[in-house]
């Protein structure tokens, strides 16, 4: 009896053994799956976004003939380095990079400032007429600035700022600009989490609004400053419609505008060049692609060195923040 019960008991541990054996490994193949299929979607996604950066590297450092061999799709028979050189020339390169950057970073660190006090005056304070003043807040991010574009360039004209940076830097120093109500509404958002603690514990020191502020609650708000600031200077940076208003001399012209002048002039002589091309060579076309390509990729190069540089914090700062997108 005894040895009958001691092997029914070990068949039955070695049962119990096997069926947790079988669980624990269905888990594991259920999480394999599962961060197959997580890394499958990611990738996907992150194909789409690269996949435009990729083709315009491949496509700037081609010869015009490797651009028009059809056998060729991404990598060239021999690099040409000389589509920057042409590019850069092409498009103003430096002095079309310090305009951007006086328009783009001096708007940016402006949009900072203003923005976060008009932020906190809306989210720790309570006055007559709050709720309508947030409201035209948001009217203001709703309309599209090309219905107003009219009044804009004539107030900007009486005021002698046209083919001058003023009209991009002035709003920004009073909390609008480009997207300025929009960086209004992340930094209420942020500043609507901070605990009340802090400014109960200011005013027993004797800190006055301002100085409560300007000490205790704007160096809290990093992470919102952070994302305000690469927003601005991305969407400044990309910015064709406003510059293409009020600069109207190609001294003080931005990349994007150098770029777009560019493009169109490469068009038009490709359209001219093809006409005169002979019908036995029409599969030698001629094509600037590649140069066009090279001046892409130096107009978004200063962006895409601030963003490798600042992504990581970037990122903790959208999480902190609680952008869910643009």
């Amino acid at each position: 009896m005894n040895s009958t019960s001691a092997t029914e008991k070990f068949a039955g541990l070695q049962g119990k053994a096997e069926a947790v054996w079988k669980v624990s490994w269905v888990k594991r193949g259920r999480g394999i799956i599962g961060m197959v299929f997580f890394y499958l979607v990611i990738l996907s996604l992150a194909f789409v976004f690269v996949y435009p950066l990729l083709f315009m590297i491949s496509k700037s450092l081609m010869r015009p003939e490797d651009v028009a061999d059809a056998t060729i799709q991404w990598i060239p028979k021999r690099l040409n380095l000389e589509n920057y050189l042409i590019a850069g020339k092409a498009i103003n390169f430096w002095p079309g990079l310090l305009n951007s950057i006086i328009i783009s970073f001096g708007s940016a660190i402006l949009q900072v400032i203003s923005c976060s006090i008009v932020g906190y005056g809306f989210a720790r304070y309570r006055f007559p007429g709050q709720a309508l003043f947030l409201g035209m807040v948001v009217f203001t991010f709703l309309v599209p600035p090309q219905t107003i574009v009219v009044p804009l360039f004539t107030f900007f004209a009486d005021l002698g700022w046209i083919n001058t940076h003023l009209p991009f830097v002035f709003p920004a120093l009073l909390g609008h600009g480009l997207k300025g109500s929009l960086f209004v509404l992340i930094f209420i958002q942020f500043y609507r989490t901070l605990p009340n603690v802090l400014e109960e514990a200011a005013r027993i020191d004797g800190a006055g609004a301002f100085r409560t502020y300007w000490m205790i609650m704007f160096p809290l708000a990093k992470p919102a400053m952070l994302v305000v600031f690469l927003f601005s200077v991305v969407w400044h940076w990309n910015d064709l419609f406003e510059p293409s208003m009020y600069l109207l001399v190609p001294e003080y012209f931005n990349l994007a505008q150098n770029m777009a002048f560019f493009n169109g002039n490469a068009n038009l002589e490709i359209q001219q060049a093809s006409t005169s091309v002979s019908t036995g060579t029409l599969g030698m076309a001629p094509t600037l692609q590649n140069q066009v390509m090279a001046g892409v990729m130096l107009t978004i190069l200063p962006v895409l060195v601030l963003y490798l540089f600042t992504q990581r914090y970037f990122v903790e700062s959208v999480e902190r923040t609680g952008i869910a997108g643009e």
